[in-house]
């Protein structure tokens, strides 16, 4: 079983989903693979795990840096997974291109194929899919635009 909550953010509307007890998803509404891989939520505002991720919030979208002190389960393959944490491992404030990534895999991985993966990120904001830019810095997609990209960017001081 899968809940849901909503936060309000400066940028828009936000869905967060847990199991109960980890975050398994954080999506914009109607991003690219809005609820991937989940059919259906139980609205509840009251649990614990959201009141963390609302505080973590509330903390990041006034310019802080807060520390993730819950768990985060984001469902996808094993090859996902690992672009995914290592976007986990992107400080605050600094960015990594598809390629960097690519390069930390495998020298063989391609930058698309850690885009694609990066796009399907199903736990915005928190694995920080928005601090990966293309070549020299080029912003390039974002799976819920590249208008909210630019603002999470401005909010760390990446872009002015």
């Amino acid at each position: 079983m899968y809940y849901s909550t909503d936060y309000s953010s400066p940028i828009g509307e936000i869905l967060i989903v847990s199991d109960g007890e980890a975050i398994v998803g954080l999506w914009f509404y109607a991003q690219k693979y809005f609820m991937a891989g989940i059919d259906d939520t139980v609205p509840d505002d009251d649990l614990p795990i959201f009141k963390k991720v609302k505080k973590f919030l509330d903390d990041y979208f006034n310019g802080l840096n807060p520390r993730i002190d819950f768990r985060l389960e984001p469902k996808g393959s094993e090859f996902r997974k690992k672009v995914w944490k290592i976007l986990m491992e992107i400080p605050y404030g600094e960015t990594l291109t598809y390629g960097e990534i690519a390069s930390k895999i495998s020298s063989k991985m391609s930058a698309q194929a850690v885009g694609g993966a990066v796009g399907h990120n199903p736990i915005s904001i928190l694995i920080p899919c928005h601090r990966v830019v293309g070549t020299n810095g080029k912003l390039t997609g974002y799976a819920a635009g590249l208008d909210k990209k630019k603002e999470l960017l401005k909010i760390e001081k990446i872009l002015s």
